[in-house]
């Protein structure tokens, strides 16, 4: 052998370093590479990867068909990792490639979402094409601080008679809409969703595990109303895996948080719903073989609820002023609120709308029950005109429903009892209210100071429909000054009331004819 070919001590080291500079060091991958050990039910078990972290998000690569599917990191255990799957977890097999990303779990956001119908993970389902969004989100953040919020002041008017005047809602609020199955609850939000038309509010309506043909009808009637000018529909229907019905409503807050930090708008999530967020995490948790708690939910479910909850909020004028008001839904079994989920989530809410099955059937729609349901944050979600209105309504409601089931043992009933339970059949029909007809706020204050201040105790209830639509009508025609006063000025003076009055004395007349 020649000796000129054999190399001298640390010269292969020499010639491997120059190489390696030469070389463009960008072509190089450097990222860790892990591998399938097993799949099911959207979890994979993943060997290697051992510098993983915990919520990072992992590219999957199938070896028969070359696509890729996007996973977060759950469960960091000694030997192997937990991994959800976000997508289709068919196409994976054991022995598949898994890498690193170094990112946390984002979605796209951004006004080019608006109208649009995505998935989870931000990607459209509504065929009209790929959507231009230039920036991401981390989908799991920290919420606000104390010092980045303020009170909760400015109302978010629902144009739901009841919820307005009984149980209002501000602006950064969290309200709790609780009931059984088929009791209107999505009617409640939708209605909302619908009422924000030239408000300036940017609506997101997160669908979790519901039927596609179901969401489809809500986006048609969105669309019916131009409400889908403003909105976002994001869609984690029943017949996806349950990665993607947990993740939903970070996804969609996530969207939110764009418009109110980054454009300092007010912006309105609807998570409907919630029960089926935590049964799907759930599922996830116990074929991760985390230990079941109460009712075989993981111990953290809470936890998972009050991180997405928290990050609703008012900001404070330093950080913009924008706002992300949160409505959580929650389908109860048979009325039951004190079960595990519905008490966790009144335990993180500021308030709660119970929808009641009785009052539903009895033909009373909004089916609201005063009684239980309530706002935390109360009047100063209200303007002013409508407090001082509707400042007894829930409290002469709550007593009309205890005489009311009183009335049904006993036939002789004093004058005063009598008295109050006309008054109150005449504010539960004047609290009815058809669906996809929110009524602006002025319209609300003037019939609600009618029907409490007796100017209907007169009037038949089977007619009050009848007087209440014709009663609007000749404001608007004859007197829409006073309309006016009410929105602009948003209180009411010793003049208004006064003139208001005139003019159902005014009316009554002309319907006495």
């Amino acid at each position: 052998m020649a000796t000129d070919s054999i190399l001298r001590p640390g010269e292969l080291k020499d010639i491997l370093l120059k190489e390696i500079q030469a070389a463009d060091l960008a072509e190089i991958d450097v990222r860790e590479v892990g591998t399938v050990l097993e799949v099911k039910d959207g979890i994979a078990r993943i060997y290697g990867l051992t510098s993983a972290l915990a919520g990072e998000m992992l590219e999957f690569t199938s070896s028969e068909t070359g696509e890729k599917v996007i996973g977060q990191a759950l469960n960091l255990e000694e030997d192997n990792i937990g991994a959800v799957i976000f997508g289709d977890y068919l196409v994976l097999r054991e022995g598949d490639e898994v890498r690193r990303t170094g990112r946390v779990l984002e979605v796209p956001v951004g006004p080019a979402l608006v109208g649009r119908v995505v998935d989870a993970l931000g990607q459209p389902v509504d065929g009209l094409g790929p959507i231009p969004a230039a920036t991401t989100r981390k989908v799991d953040i920290v919420a606000p601080g104390i010092i980045k919020r303020q009170p909760v002041k400015e109302p978010l008017q629902t144009g739901i008679k009841a919820i307005d005047s009984m149980i209002p809602i501000g602006r950064g609020q969290r309200e709790l809409i609780i009931g059984d199955r088929g009791t209107g609850k999505t009617a409640l939000a939708i209605d909302t969703i619908i009422n924000q038309k030239g408000e300036g509010v940017i609506c997101i309506y997160i669908a979790i595990g519901q039927k596609r043909s179901t969401v489809a009808s809500v986006v048609e009637k969105l669309k019916e109303h131009g409400a889908m000018d403003y909105s976002i529909v994001l869609v984690a229907s029943a017949s996806e895996p349950a990665p993607m019905l947990y993740i939903a409503p970070f996804s969609g807050c996530a969207m939110g948080e764009y418009f109110m930090y980054d454009e300092k708008k007010a912006t309105l999530c609807v998570y409907d719903d919630l029960s089926k967020q935590a049964a799907a995490y759930r599922q996830l948790s116990l074929v991760l073989r985390r230990p079941p708690g109460r009712e075989a939910y993981p111990g953290d479910v809470f936890y998972l609820h009050s991180r997405l909850l928290e990050r609703a909020a008012k900001l404070s004028n330093e950080m913009g002023g924008g706002s992300l008001t949160a409505l959580p839904i929650i389908e109860t079994q048979a009325g039951d609120i004190s079960a595990y989920i519905p008490t966790n989530v009144i335990s993180i809410t500021d308030g709660q709308i119970f929808v009641e099955t009785d009052l539903f059937y009895s033909n009373v729609r909004p089916a609201i029950n005063p009684g239980i349901s309530v706002s935390r944050v109360g009047g100063s979600a209200q303007i002013k005109a409508m407090k001082q209105v509707a400042g007894r309504l829930r409290l002469d409601l709550a007593q009309y429903r205890e005489l009311e089931a009183f009335s049904q043992f006993g036939s002789e009933l004093d004058q005063a009892t009598q008295k109050q339970l006309a008054r109150g059949a005449r504010v539960v029909e004047v609290l009815k209210q058809p669906q996809y007809q929110p009524m602006p706020v002025e319209r609300q204050v003037m019939l609600i100071f009618a029907v409490t201040n007796g100017y209907l105790d007169d009037v038949a209830v089977p007619a009050i429909k009848g007087w209440e639509q014709g009663f609007l009508d000749f404001m608007t025609a004859q007197h829409p000054e006073i309309g006016d006063e009410i929105r602009t000025r948003r209180v009411f003076t010793d003049d208004l009331t006064g003139r208001l009055r005139a003019a159902i004395d005014e009316y009554k007349k002309i319907a006495a004819r």
